[in-house]
């Protein structure tokens, strides 16, 4: 009976989701030619985010909107669970945000002409020194516009729903920005979209942000520690809210 359901929301959710990844792509692309750092190019963005989580037939619960300063840049730190993760932080994260993509996205027809417009950078996760750097250097770039960055610090999405350990990549880059962590906790997209499935479930997903941990007076020293910080954080609202720790 549930196929019933999931396979017409599948459907509804690829074709809507690919229509407004043109539509949105297109619009951008005319606004980066008048005006790169325009403030439409983020309600593109959060509308394209919409579209998604609305054929899906998500609902996104939101949960510490309070602790941002709309006025700050920071380093978003989050778990990783499914691919409506990206359209939930950016509804949930009312700041003009970016993030780390991996390549394989980047080979994407449309898709990947809009995330190197709007500053999505790409990661070569096998790669190495000289790629690394260029990932910092674009990091530094988009900071340096008042943006703000998100890092899914797990790497990769675990196959089995439960939270991985937090690598330091994103921790080091916020004690070398001078800018605060934003923790930020996912639960339930694991269940709306699965990853390694095309079967598209729906439900609820909530987001929860905690206070910013500063960065201030850090150094690389104290990364593991700040890593650590941020993850007992995020691990203690994932389990409260019924997800699974590694």
């Amino acid at each position: 009976m549930r196929l019933f359901i999931d396979v017409p929301r599948t459907i509804i959710t690829v074709v809507a989701g690919v229509t407004a990844t043109i539509v949105a792509v297109a619009l951008i692309a005319v606004m980066v030619v008048v005006n790169d750092s325009s403030p439409l190019i983020e309600k593109i963005i959060r509308g394209w985010s919409r579209v998604w989580l609305a054929a899906s037939g998500t609902q996104l619960e939101i949960e510490g909107a309070e602790n941002i300063d709309p006025n700050r840049s920071y380093v978003v730190v989050a778990n990783h669970l499914s691919t409506l993760d990206i359209m939930a932080c950016l509804l949930a994260v009312p700041l003009p945000i970016r993030f780390l993509a991996k390549k394989e996205l980047f080979r994407v027809p449309v898709l990947a002409q809009g995330m190197r417009m709007v500053g999505i950078i790409e990661v070569d996760r096998q790669a190495r020194g000289a790629v690394h750097s260029e990932v910092n250097r674009q990091s530094r770039e988009l900071i340096e516009k008042g943006r703000s960055l998100i890092i899914y610090a797990e790497g990769t999405r675990p196959r089995n729903g439960v939270m991985k350990p937090f690598k330091k990549g994103a921790f080091t880059m916020a004690i070398s920005s001078g800018l605060p962590v934003l923790p930020l906790s996912i639960h339930g997209s694991y269940e709306a979209w699965p990853p390694g499935t095309a079967v598209v479930r729906g439900g609820v997903i909530t987001v929860v942000l905690d206070k910013p941990i500063e960065t201030d007076g850090m150094s690389t020293p104290d990364t593991g520690d700040l890593r650590d910080q941020v993850r007992e954080v995020i691990a203690g609202r994932v389990e409260a809210m019924g997800g699974a720790v590694g």
